[in-house]
């Protein structure tokens, strides 16, 4: 059976779902992607600090304490605070202008969330792609394994790798939205590289990790390689390229 592909924009981006229905009815499959994208709607209207009235924003402004907002944003700044320690700090929220801004671990946590309603509803693969940010659950028919492409940061049609994915991939860089990272330690663009990918089993830690690597470029990828679960891609700004040792690269 084709797998039931919908696309949603949400959060600044398009979410893609492919869902391997196998013995699930059509229906069924199609109320749960309905579901995980209100959920997504959901997340973008508390997180987004580009709606003036969103709590996040409401939050920087300093017009509500974190007893105010939903609980989903004391959960979300404490798996930043997480992953500041696990990257050493080259991913900070906290560091950025105009007060804390967790958009670097949000997406991937809110696509984590998605996922999450289609496994419950019954869902036995899937890969959602929130942005480049994906996140597989279970195996699909057939092939056995999720083969992901890694675009290569100087040209559009070309693939810099391809990765068999388990569970969760995140990459960042300036190529398709610009010089928009931040070096937490300066507070100016880094430059430490042209792309950035990481694996691991949690898509909003590869999400945070991902953006610390793009900012911190070798010693996060020297951080990444003692980091249990977690792998990482790095394609520096003179095109040269390294990863851990366990990276997952497809033949």
């Amino acid at each position: 059976m084709s797998p039931l592909v919908h696309t949603e924009d949400v959060m600044g981006t398009v979410v893609s779902f492919t869902v391997h229905p196998e013995s699930m009815p059509e229906p069924e499959v199609r109320a749960a992607v309905g579901d995980a994208c209100r959920l997504l709607h959901h997340l973008d209207d508390t997180f987004s600090i580009w709606k003036p009235e969103s709590p996040m924003s409401r939050l920087r402004r300093g017009e509500l304490g974190l007893a105010d907002v939903p609980p989903e944003i004391p959960l979300v700044l404490e798996l930043c605070a997480d992953a500041r320690d696990l990257s050493n700090g080259w991913f900070d929220p906290w560091a950025m202008p105009g007060g804390v801004d967790p958009t670097g671990l949000v997406k991937g946590w809110a696509v984590e969330q998605a996922s999450e309603v289609l496994r419950r509803a019954g869902v036995a693969a899937a890969l959602v792609n929130g942005g480049g940010d994906l996140v597989a659950l279970g195996r699909p028919p057939l092939t056995g394994s999720w083969r992901i492409g890694i675009r290569h940061p100087w040209d559009a049609a070309a693939l810099a790798c391809v990765v068999d994915l388990d569970r969760a991939i995140a990459t960042s860089g300036s190529y398709e939205r610009g010089a928009h990272l931040v070096d937490p330690r300066t507070g100016q663009p880094s430059v430490a590289a042209a792309s950035a990918t990481v694996t691991g089993p949690s898509l909003a830690v590869a999400d945070a990790l991902a953006t610390a690597l793009a900012a911190g470029g070798d010693e996060v990828l020297a951080l990444l390689g003692d980091l249990a679960g977690y792998d990482g891609y790095l394609i520096r700004a003179d095109a040269t390229e390294e990863a851990t040792a366990t990276m997952a690269f497809a033949d």
